[in-house]
């Protein structure tokens, strides 16, 4: 009898649980591990609380070398006469003018770009992007590179404007589009709005790939590049003449595979995610040799291309995922990692020497240096000495400085909820932040912060005239960054590259697919399946 009913209990224990090993223990694993190693993406996916930042705010950095002061702002939203201004509706960039007379913001859901005085920072103009009838004669002439497959070629649209750069010493303003309004998913060609300084009119209208974001001019002034997040592509195009009607599309080159665009033309789709390596930063080598583009998406990576001969090399790994904006400065080629908020950098001269080796395919590249700053770094820019790195966290709705000596973060000061486009001033006085929105919370707002150096900033050369910076050795800090830095990139890089697998890249409406809560909730569902069979059998 004693044998019985031990065998009755060890039946009625061990079928229960055989029963869940075997319907649910996937289940059990995803969640856990899930839940456990990703909680900050889980607050993530829920819009952060919003942010306004007040007129008079300052912070002082840590090591006293400089203070930001918030000294104005235009807003859509509340405020008074002073800063109130209609036409900042989800502003996604700003950029100054090269002479330090005017600054640009892009208003992506306005449709116009806002021109305002520095100084003052009054309006002084709306370029209005609602295109029809009276822009036909600026179009440039049709490129076999962007054909149209999913609609009639139609020039009459609402242009939303996304980022923004000077050629010809700033006479020219290049602005993307990020679609055409009738193309809802983005699959057809959209196109660039350049922009006369003088007068603040739009000059000239050329088509690009779909759904173009960055776009850089060579420091030559010989070329314009425009990756398009769209379909894995980057447009070349030859603005070496003067003259606006001379200018011609040269090229159009692929990432590894121009990613099929079938989606349909009635029901819209989230392009901000579905979008293959989601191409994004965008910078040419201070000799115009080498044209490197950020790979926020997909295998991630930077994209490099040889535009001696326009050819597309292969594409550097080993940073962390998510790159989002890229910059060069004093020798060094920085990076923003948007989903884990991070600075990284590392000497452009080491970089493009790995670069050369690719032959289509990727390499690997270690040695990068990191600094922690708030979660979805976006914008970066550097002061123009070099000596501080600003970067725009939009989930923390914070501006922070980096200081390039340590590689460390200085400061941080509350901007309006959340912060996309940044930009600095040629004399490193101003520091612009346009903060967008995200779920229709926050944003629609552009930040004005001045900046008090504590030792005058001077303006570096060019990377070709000026030593790399060296981080100061204080008390053994550049033996962490050189080796237990290292270490420590390489196990962020790991995380990070599995973060980036669960977190969408958006841009635009960063409203992006919950890919972390449909996975714990596909992992839910099959651990309550488990418990139900079990009980199934159980009771059977």
């Amino acid at each position: 009898m004693y044998l019985l009913s031990k065998l009755n209990v060890q039946t009625a224990l061990c079928t229960p649980f055989s029963a869940l090993r075997r319907s649910s223990i996937c289940g059990l694993i995803l969640v856990c591990f899930l839940l456990a190693g990703n909680l900050p993406l889980l607050a993530q996916q829920k819009v952060p609380p919003v942010h306004h930042s007040r007129i008079g705010d300052s912070v002082t950095a840590t090591n006293k070398e400089l203070t930001i002061r918030m000294i104005g702002k235009r807003q859509r939203y509340g405020g008074d006469a002073a800063t109130r201004d209609e036409y900042i509706h989800s502003p996604k960039s700003v950029h100054i003018h090269p002479n330090g007379k005017k600054f640009y913001v892009n208003s992506l859901e306005g449709g116009s770009t806002v021109v305002y005085e520095m100084g003052s920072f009054k309006r002084l103009k709306v370029v209005d992007h609602h295109l029809g009838a009276e822009h036909d004669h600026l179009w440039s002439q049709p490129s076999d590179f962007y054909p149209f497959t999913h609609y009639p070629k139609n020039n009459h649209f609402m242009g939303k404007p996304v980022e923004s750069a000077f050629s010809h010493n700033g006479r020219y303003l290049w602005v993307p589009y990020y679609r055409r309004t009738y193309d809802i998913n983005a699959q057809d060609p959209s196109a660039v709005a350049v922009i006369d300084t003088e007068t603040d009119e739009i000059v000239r209208l050329m088509e690009t790939g779909p759904l173009p974001k960055m776009i850089a001019a060579s420091p030559d002034g010989r070329t314009i590049a425009i990756s398009h997040w769209g379909n894995n592509t980057v447009g070349l195009i030859d603005i070496s003449s003067p003259n606006p009607e001379d200018w011609h599309h040269k090229a159009c080159l692929v990432v590894d595979y121009v990613l099929p665009l079938n989606y349909s033309t009635t029901v819209p789709v989230d392009r901000d995610n579905k979008s293959g390596y989601a191409l994004r930063g965008t910078v040419f080598t201070p000799d115009s040799r080498y044209l490197l583009v950020g790979c926020m998406g997909g295998g991630g990576g930077i994209a490099v291309i040889d535009l001696k001969d326009n050819r597309y090399m292969g594409r550097v790994l080993g940073m962390m995922a998510n790159v989002r904006h890229l910059i060069i400065s004093g020798g060094y080629l920085y990076l923003s990692i948007n989903a884990a908020g991070y600075v990284q950098r590392i000497p452009l001269d080491t970089f493009i020497a790995k670069a050369k080796e690719l032959t289509g395919t990727t390499v690997r590249l270690s040695g990068w240096e990191q600094c922690k700053v708030g979660q979805g770094a976006r914008t970066i820019e550097a002061s123009p000495s070099g000596r501080y790195i600003f970067a725009a966290c939009n989930i923390v709705s914070q501006l922070y400085v980096v200081s390039t000596a340590t590689m460390q973060p200085i400061a941080s000061i509350t901007v309006d909820s959340y912060p996309v486009g940044l930009d600095v001033s040629e004399d490193g006085r101003y520091v612009f932040v346009t903060s967008q929105g995200r779920s229709g919370k926050g944003g629609n707002a552009v930040n004005i912060f001045e900046v008090e150096y504590a030792t005058p900033e001077i303006p570096e050369k060019t990377a070709a005239d000026t030593a790399q910076i060296v981080p100061a050795a204080a008390d053994g800090a550049t033996e962490t960054a050189a080796n237990g830095g290292k270490a420590q990139q390489d196990g962020e890089s790991i995380l990070s590259r599995f973060l980036s697998c669960f977190t969408a890249s958006t841009e635009e409406s960063d409203s992006g697919f919950p890919y972390l809560p449909v996975a714990i909730g596909a992992g839910v569902v099959i651990l309550i399946a488990g418990v139900y069979v079990v009980k199934r059998r159980s009771c059977s």
